[in-house]
């Protein structure tokens, strides 16, 4: 009898722990934002969640927790409890902030569960700068180092590093360009309009409606491929040669740890989600760009990301 009592329990202790398996999730997730309401990041995230509730049948309660350039929200979702009741969306400055000296975390600190946005960006000028290519801009900056200022992001953000790592790529000093900090993309144009300065790469998206109404022209992308809101504007490498990319990216996130089961459960209805009709009018609406990568490519996208980021915030001297 007592061989047969613990047959029995194990089999119902079994039972229970596929049950439980099979019915996550079990109550609302909530979805981290480490980015503030409103923004690209923000809107990404809330289309991802509303989608996502159709898939997992529970609601996705978007959060954003912000400062510390990044570090806050992005530490609530490394640090909260490996049950996928907890995901985030993590961005590019997941690359940045550790050789910064903000956080110990990088994209390894996370169970990768897709990426599914890069925005590249694009090298913006005042519509009636001379300058009629990269190569006409570049030429200029050699000529003069110092006189043609660039803004878009903080000292050391995304857009700095892109336009930084470019000029590295081109044999330049960095510094022939001189950084002004802002708070965003869309301060540094309103300073580029006005000519305060000479230079913004930022995305395209953010660009856009400067660029539609006539008041800042783009001279490249630093991407593979022409952006589908401007098919004919020409990448960096038919521009100059230079291979040097640049995107600000965002992907989907969880705590290390994850149950791999409930990790298949996430990435399953993610990739559903990418695929899925609303998503992708949703994000060329916005002119978002949407690229995805499985887990295992996310990670190694990240690592290389970082890297390339670390090598390039040295040569701008802002590592510490």
């Amino acid at each position: 009898m007592t061989f047969i009592a613990r047959a029995c329990a194990a089999l119902a202790a079994l039972a229970v722990s596929t049950f439980a398996a099979a019915a996550y999730p079990e109550r609302p997730i909530t979805l981290i934002v480490p980015w503030g309401a409103g923004g690209g990041t923000d809107a990404t995230a809330r289309i991802i969640g509303a989608l996502l509730e159709k898939e997992l049948k529970q609601p996705i309660n978007v959060v954003n927790r912000t400062g510390g350039s990044g570090v806050v929200g992005h530490s609530a979702i490394a640090q909260s409890p490996p049950d996928g009741y907890t995901i985030g969306l993590i961005t590019v400055e997941i690359g940045m902030m550790h050789w910064q000296g903000l956080t110990d975390l990088k994209g390894s600190s996370y169970t990768p569960l897709g990426l599914v946005n890069a925005d590249p960006a694009g090298l913006q000028v005042r519509a009636d700068a001379p300058y009629k290519t990269v190569k006409d801009l570049v030429d200029a900056i050699k000529a003069e180092p110092g006189k043609h200022k660039a803004s878009g992001t903080g000292q050391g953000g995304i857009w700095h590093l892109a336009l930084a790592g470019m000029l590295k790529d081109l044999k330049v000093d960095p510094a022939a360009a001189p950084w002004v900090p802002s708070n965003g993309a869309a301060p540094g144009l309103q300073d580029l309009v006005a000519g305060g300065v000479d230079i913004v790469p930022c995305s395209i998206p953010e660009a856009r409606s400067l660029i539609d109404a006539g008041k800042v022209k783009s001279l490249a992308i630093m991407d593979a491929a022409a952006p589908g809101l401007y098919p004919s504007l020409p990448t960096l490498k038919a521009q100059t040669g230079s291979d040097w990319k640049m995107a600000a990216w965002r992907g989907m996130a969880a705590p290390k740890g994850l149950p791999k089961d409930i990790e298949t459960a996430l990435v399953t209805a993610i990739k559903k989600v990418y695929d899925s009709k609303e998503y992708h009018d949703f994000m060329a609406s916005r002119g978002f760009g949407v690229t995805y990568l499985p887990p295992a490519e996310f990670a190694t996208f990240m690592e290389k990301s970082t890297n390339d980021l670390g090598a390039t915030m040295k040569a701008v001297g802002i590592v510490k």
